[in-house]
């Protein structure tokens, strides 16, 4: 191992190099290296040409941030990644065909890199069967100049699967807490081990390069052997990050809980105000069981572990993040990919493999458009946002709980005792005749047995096999003009049309805890 400046960053990445930009979502990102790739590209044109790969792109929407000190034309030649939303420099080049780009699952990404590292020759997995990755559809390709499709149809014993071929990888950029003198890495204070280890493993297996972004320097053998995340043989640079710099997310500095130092008390934490997002969460928290193992997606989805904590109930479940957190009560907003009183973290591999096989009883996510027949576009509305780890966890859910507004551009509502009211109508219909893309695929669910359920601020919808049925509507809401008229499909009617639960729009606790999660 050896400390360098951030200015020799120039030095050991070459122009061409296939870099591994590990983190996830909010957390875990070195966003120190990031930026001394761009400054140094800025000053000299160098590194430059180079091929972005990054299992779980995330940071804040905020031009020049994040992964978007790559979005410089010239700096990259190419990329692969899950999600493309936060990283607006990006994503322009690929709208305009300035650097080709494949949009991959973002467990499969996380399972490449593992099987790269113990040098297979790529995945074998299901998961992108019958949406925009499966070569029949777009074959993961996100613009007109990209070539070849990121996995390739096979049978095995007549079945379908989707084989995902390795690539090279020649650098990786990683951010943890400490590395001693002999180079053991600790992930000592970061939220979530995320991709760091098997995106060093899978450098080193292809002859290339790990540099880490780290606090401090120890003495060796200060970290005990249990606390090493990456080993001291896959390691060949260290950078200082500077003490005004450091943080666990996008939102915080340092909390010990978020890093399972402590535990907090979760009685303390702020009640989220009763608005739109928080109406919906509510509702989708009454889908839960107790007992079931959650995924809470990104968005709306994750205030259902602020629900959960408000309602007294965060033990019932165990919720989990994608980025490898089990148990405890997932951060939301800038702090998402964090948990407090986690019970277990694992990385992203180890999580997306126990999703595969099936650990999953339910998950809650996003959805941006949903057509006639049940079909989920979160990827790609014009341009594209990516599904992170949105399709493995729906291929495997037993129960794939949808969740966001009936429209939007400008919708309003408002909720007091018990009653919704639409204060203004959003411009766009998210219920449409066909989806832009297809990132969750109705029909294979269906056939897999799986429970499909849609909610809204204002509907409740749930998947049959003669399509979307309404099954419950919001009190105060007009079923013909404030409904059926934003659905661009014909929906049935539930014989047993129910309200929702008024308790969802009342500003106090719901007694769920008590009372129970009767929907």
């Amino acid at each position: 191992m050896e400390v360098i400046d951030v200015r020799q960053l120039r030095d050991v990445i070459k122009d061409g190099d296939s870099i591994a930009a590990t983190g996830f979502s909010k957390s875990g990102m070195p966003f120190y290296l990031f930026k001394g790739i761009e400054d140094s590209f800025l000053e000299c044109g160098h590194p430059c040409d180079l091929e972005f790969n990054c299992v779980a792109m995330g940071g804040v929407n905020i031009p020049g941030t994040y992964h978007d000190h790559f979005g410089h034309r010239g700096l990259l030649s190419k990329i692969r990644v899950s999600h493309i939303a936060l990283a607006p420099g990006i994503n322009e080049q690929i709208d305009n065909n300035i650097i080709p780009g494949y949009m991959y699952p973002l467990g499969v990404l996380a399972q490449l890199y593992r099987d790269m590292g113990a040098g297979k020759p790529g995945v074998i997995s299901k998961v992108g069967l019958g949406t925009y990755v499966d070569p029949r559809q777009e074959g993961g390709r996100m613009n007109s100049i990209s070539v070849g499709d990121v996995a390739k149809l096979i049978k095995i014993d007549g079945e379908e699967w989707l084989f995902y071929p390795k690539f090279g990888l020649d650098v990786a950029l990683i951010k943890a807490t400490y590395a001693d003198t002999k180079g053991n890495i600790s992930l000592d204070k970061e939220p979530c081990k995320s991709d760091a280890f098997i995106a060093a493993q899978a450098v080193k297996q292809n002859g290339g390069t790990v540099i880490v972004q780290v606090e401090e320097i120890v003495d060796y053998p200060q970290i005990p052997a249990r606390e090493v995340e990456i080993p001291d043989f896959l390691v060949d640079y260290v950078v200082i990050e500077p003490v005004e710099l450091r943080r666990q997310t996008a939102g915080t500095v340092y909390e010990p809980a978020l890093c399972q130092k402590e535990r907090a008390d979760l009685s303390e934490l702020t009640p989220k105000p009763l608005n739109i997002r928080k109406i919906i969460a509510r509702r989708a928290t009454m889908e839960l069981n107790e007992g079931d193992r959650v995924n809470l997606g990104y968005g709306i989805p994750e205030l259902c572990g602020d629900v959960a904590a408000e309602e007294g109930m965060e033990d019932a479940f165990t919720l989990t993040v994608e980025c490898g957190l089990i148990g405890g009560v997932p951060g939301s907003g800038w702090d998402f990919g964090a948990a407090r009183n986690a019970d277990y973290v694992t990385d992203i591999v180890g999580i997306m493999d126990w999703y595969d096989g099936g650990g999953l009883d339910s998950c809650v996510l996003g959805m941006a458009e949903v057509d006639s027949t049940g079909n989920v576009n979160v990827t790609k509305f014009g341009s594209w946002t990516g599904p992170g780890g949105f399709i493995n966890i729906t291929n495997s859910a037993e129960t794939n709980v949808f969740c966001g507004t009936m429209t939007a551009g400008g919708l309003k509502v408002a909720a007091s005792d018990g009653r919704l009211e639409i204060v203004q109508e959003g411009k766009k219909k998210k219920f449409v005749n066909k989806v832009e893309q297809i990132s969750f695929n109705a029909l294979l669910a269906k056939q897999a047995g799986h429970s499909v359920i849609y909610i809204t601020e204002r509907a409740v919808f749930e998947l049959t096999d003669e399509g979307l049925v309404l099954t419950e509507i919001a009190p105060g809401i007009d079923l013909e003009t404030q409904i059926l008229s934003q659905i661009d499909f014909d929906v049935k009617i539930a014989a047993d049309l129910k309200e929702m639960d008024p308790r969802i729009f009342t500003d106090e606790p719901m007694g769920l805890s008590e009372r129970g999660l009767s929907k």
